[in-house]
């Protein structure tokens, strides 16, 4: 597989696990679609074509040769010009990297990152919540977050990886959609009573056992273990945190249980006065687990894997040293 094909195959994996459904991934494409059809000759030479093909702005191809054959891969939670140069370190002392993979945006990815969040108007208004209410606050939301990236020194690491010669790609959204899908359906199959055993079958996956280890476990900020789930709402996919305002109308449609992978102060309280349980799972163990999902996927086709950036490696590909194998 080369670089642009390695990377289809995540979108193609990725959009199986959204939660807005193939439907709603292919009304985004449409909307796209129209959008660039109606802009002007000059207008369209600024339009990034890709968006036409590919419904995560905030993942992308950040630098591909064209023509190497990927065999392994050195992938990390974060990736910037320290992970990159080790990738060159290792091809000079014989393990031939052949792209870096990380997870979190770099580049035109990460300029973009705010634009993956119109996801949020769909899954929200399929929870119940009206649409007046679900493109009012995540447009609010999604410029808050476009504002705060605009300045932002996008391109550092990719220089670094054009300068090299070191193919690079981001798989933000496309495997925290994985992680979202993955834990939810678990969690639906598992049929937690409480807040404790939600907290309970979360340190069941390596990962969260990991995490635990390090400092990071999964825990309920709001709420108490003894409370029961009610409905949930998995919070693990979208660019990032949602607009504090929302969980007020979560509460008045119906959802009990917000289980996420970090949440910032505003949310927690908003969400607390309305007395919502939350139970936080873990940043870097719930990215991780995403990443594991996809790059079983590439394991399965023969391409060795090497954790860095944080990521804790979990392979649940029986054929791969055993089946789940943790690394660090």
């Amino acid at each position: 597989m080369k670089v642009a094909e390695v990377f289809d195959l995540a979108i193609k994996l990725g959009t199986a696990a959204d939660p807005r459904g193939q439907k709603g991934v292919a009304r985004h494409l449409a909307r796209m679609k129209k959008q660039f059809d109606r802009l002007s000759a000059k207008e369209k030479e600024f339009f990034d074509k890709e968006k036409l093909t590919n419904p995560y702005a905030d993942c992308a191809i950040n630098f591909d040769d064209g023509k190497t054959q990927v065999k392994r891969v050195l992938a990390g939670i974060d990736i910037g010009g320290s992970e990159i140069l080790l990738a060159s370190q290792l091809n000079e002392r014989g393990k031939k990297i052949d792209l870096v993979n990380a997870h979190h945006p770099q580049g035109k990815a990460l300029a973009n990152l705010h634009e993956v969040m119109e996801m949020f108007t769909d899954v929200y208004i399929q929870n119940g919540v009206p649409t007046h209410i679900a493109e009012k606050v995540t447009e609010e939301r999604l410029k808050e977050v476009g504002r705060g990236t605009h300045p932002i020194n996008h391109f550092q690491a990719v220089d670094v990886a054009r300068h090299l010669g070191i193919n690079f790609i981001n798989t933000h959204t496309i495997t925290d959609n994985m992680v979202d899908k993955f834990v939810g359906d678990y969690l639906a199959k598992r049929k937690p009573d409480t807040l404790g055993d939600v907290v309970e079958c979360l340190m069941e996956l390596p990962e969260y056992q990991q995490a635990k280890k390090n400092g990071a476990g999964p825990k309920i900020i709001a709420g108490a273990p003894n409370h029961r789930v009610g409905k949930m709402f998995m919070e693990m996919t979208g660019g990032t945190n949602p607009s504090p305002k929302i969980y007020e109308q979560f509460s008045r449609f119906g959802i009990s249980t917000i289980i996420g992978m970090h949440m910032r102060d505003e949310s927690m309280k908003n969400a607390s006065d309305v007395h919502m349980n939350i139970v936080i799972a873990g940043h870097m163990a719930s990215d991780s687990l995403g990443m594991n999902l996809w790059l079983d996927e590439l394991e399965k086709r023969g391409i060795e894997i090497v954790p860095c950036g944080g990521l804790i490696r979990v392979s649940r590909n029986k054929s791969a040293r055993g089946g789940q194998e943790k690394k660090k």
